[in-house]
């Protein structure tokens, strides 16, 4: 039994979308697909640019540094969401809840709704601390800026991928060769 569908997936969508953004309006709503979001949304001009906006609001949540400043910004980025939960069958998927309003289905507001609600249930569900940059860009010189979701088990995901793990373990193997000997 699946209760949570929107944290996951939504939150790891906004990770997508930060990492690797989209030319077009096209592109946005073809990653909304490869992350299981199957409703039409509405089109308006500046669709590309406003959720564009989501995303970088979305972004100063994964870069507080303070678990108290994290639960207002995420805080605000749902107040700004009108929507509120409903159940919906929409497609003949089955019921189950949209976090989206009716009236308003452009593609940012549905996102903001979506993503902000996710990324809730994702860091009261698995911790506030499961969400960050990726590690290795912490270093001086480390040009990653990705964004990590620990979706691990034991919580302690720290890199995007393995390439920037193994990245900073030849660069920690590195410093200690090259330090003195005690």
């Amino acid at each position: 039994m699946h209760l949570n569908p929107y944290g996951e997936y939504a939150v790891l969508m906004a990770a997508s979308l930060a990492d690797d953004w989209p030319e077009d309006r096209a592109g946005i709503e073809a990653r909304t697909r490869e992350f299981g979001m199957t409703m039409d949304f509405a089109e308006a001009s500046g669709d590309h640019r406003r959720t564009r906006g989501v995303i970088d609001e979305w972004l100063r949540i994964v870069d507080a540094g303070e678990p108290g400043e994290r639960a207002r910004l995420l805080n605000d980025l749902m107040a700004q969401a009108t929507a509120y939960p409903r159940l919906t069958d929409h497609g003949q998927e089955g019921w189950h809840i949209h976090y989206r309003d009716e009236a308003n289905d452009s593609l940012p507001d549905v996102l903001r709704a979506v993503i902000s609600v996710g990324t809730a249930l994702h860091l009261t569900t698995r911790g506030i601390h499961r969400l960050s940059r990726c590690a290795a860009g912490q270093t001086d010189g480390d040009p990653c800026v990705a964004v990590v979701v620990d979706v691990t088990r034991n919580g302690r995901q720290r890199y995007c991928s393995v390439r920037c793990a193994n990245r900073a373990a030849v660069r920690r193997h590195r410093a200690r060769r090259s330090s003195p000997a005690r």
